[in-house]
């Protein structure tokens, strides 16, 4: 692959989708080749899965729930993600694997190799070079977005789930993360993010 592919994991309310506009921003002042894309979601296949995911009039079994992100992970990653990245495009995706394993493994339970290899299966040989996770527990980080989504399925689980995927992000050690610490003002962590970046040669 020609271009670089970046993820940004962590919980609900860490400000991922501010630290997205900033870095959009940041990366159109320099000049660069790059798209932005989400999980689930991305592609219109994986967007109609995301919207049954996120239904929180739905009652779904934990097994379903994880074989519909590996659905649209597969379909995201063969239809859109390796394609821009066989171009030179510089990927930035909202969420990935580290979620299905942070959300269905530590949250709801499921057998890690089991996820593993639905993962693996989802995404080939694609490669992350870079992920960031940016760390702020679930208390500070619903408090920043004012409470929960309640149109959102899993933004609806008590508090003590948000505490296991927490605890599974903090768990997943691999040489590609780097942990930006959450706190602080939006420029701060974006500043955190831009020195993450140029240090691992993204930018």
């Amino acid at each position: 692959m020609l271009g670089k592919f970046v993820t940004i994991e962590g919980c609900d309310g860490v400000g991922k989708s501010t630290q997205i506009e900033l870095l959009k921003g940041e990366l159109l002042r320099r000049g660069k080749d790059f798209v932005f894309t989400r999980e689930p979601g991305g592609t219109e296949i994986s967007e109609r899965i995301r919207s049954i995911i996120s239904d929180p009039s739905l009652k779904m079994d934990a097994y379903a729930e994880l074989l519909l992100y590996a659905a649209a992970r597969r379909q995201h990653t063969y239809e859109f993600i390796r394609k821009q990245l066989s171009v030179g495009k510089l990927v930035f995706c909202d969420r990935y694997v580290d979620s299905t394993v942070a959300y269905q493994g530590y949250g709801r339970g499921i057998d890690l190799d089991v996820i593993n290899s639905l993962n693996a299966l989802a995404v080939g040989d694609t490669k992350i070079d870079l992920t960031l996770f940016i760390d702020l527990s679930p208390n500070e980080g619903f408090m920043r977005k004012g409470g929960a989504d309640k149109g959102d399925r899993l933004e609806c689980e008590a508090s003590d789930f948000y505490d296991r995927v927490y605890m599974g992000f903090k768990s997943i050690k691999h040489e590609r993360i780097e942990v930006i610490d959450g706190r602080g003002s939006e420029h701060e962590v974006h500043e955190r993010i831009m020195s993450a970046l140029e240090k691992r040669g993204v930018l």
